[in-house]
């Protein structure tokens, strides 16, 4: 079952979800916290997880044009990413910009909104290859 779904964006996708849902935890936080002394402002790593999230999709494409099917999982193809969401970075200073919360908030909306039209999309092309309707 896993097969289908590897050739598609759908895990990739799934892994670009979670990083948003973790970010805007991380971000809403900083605006529930913004008037509390001495808080550092937290947030994840974008370029770290997009990176990482690139090079496991080019080590999946790779291991799939040599023929490997071993015993890979999800969760072996994107243990790179989820480090990557895994890790908080703390940033210096004791105060939160609210303008660079709320910006920060709609660039990871808009992550978000992007994965999930795709995601849809792709689920529409499966369901209309399954149903043999184009």
């Amino acid at each position: 079952m896993l097969g289908i779904f590897q050739s598609s964006t759908i895990p990739a996708l799934e892994q670009s979800l979670s990083f948003a849902q973790k970010r805007h935890e991380l971000l809403a936080g900083n605006l529930a916290n913004m008037d509390t002394p001495g808080y550092r402002s937290r947030d994840l790593d974008v370029d770290e997880f997009q990176n990482a999230l690139a090079e496991s999709v080019h080590n999946s494409k790779v291991a799939n044009a040599a023929g490997r099917v071993g015993p890979v999982t999800r969760d072996d193809l994107f243990a790179g990413p989820r480090a990557a969401t895994e890790q908080v970075v703390f940033h210096d200073g004791n105060d939160v910009s609210m303008e660079n919360q709320i910006m920060n908030i709609s660039k990871n909306q808009h992550l978000h909104s992007l994965a999930i039209t795709t995601m849809r999309s792709q689920f529409a092309l499966l369901r209309a290859a399954i149903t043999e309707r184009a």
